[in-house]
């Protein structure tokens, strides 16, 4: 991509990442919708989330999408829950990881959002199982 040729070395990094992680046709389709208005953010993730953090070898794939679910859950962001249980297939998280993040969860960020959190996990891990994505 031309575009890409243009950006840093840290964006083209996260831009590995970020394939590897969540998917080419995912992160095809997220840039495929991409506008002026919000490419700055996008690069802003690129670099930023996929480039300097998920990219760093400190921590296996596996161990920060286990991180990522529970911060994620946390914070009540059900969306990117979602996002990132169907990106285990990718990081080696398993259902029995994302079982163990979300009682974190519960303990050190309550109740109600890890209930919350299996509830959009249980729909995620069924759909991925059927084939389907949503």
């Amino acid at each position: 991509m031309a575009d890409q040729e243009k950006k840093s070395d840290r964006y083209r990094e996260g831009m590995a990442t970020r394939r590897q992680v969540l998917g080419a046709a995912y992160v095809d389709a997220a840039q495929a919708r991409k506008t002026a208005l919000d490419e700055p953010f996008q690069d802003l993730i690129t670099e930023a989330a996929w480039g300097h953090v998920w990219s760093r070898p400190n921590w296996t794939k596996r161990e920060r999408s286990m991180v990522t679910i529970a911060l994620l859950a946390a914070l009540g962001h059900y969306d990117e829950v979602a996002m990132h249980v169907r990106a285990t297939r990718n990081t080696g998280a398993t259902p029995e990881d994302i079982r163990e993040a979300l009682l974190h969860v519960a303990i050190y960020a309550g109740v109600p959002a890890a209930n919350h959190a299996y509830k959009i996990v249980k729909q995620t891990l069924a759909e991925m199982e059927g084939g389907t994505t949503a």
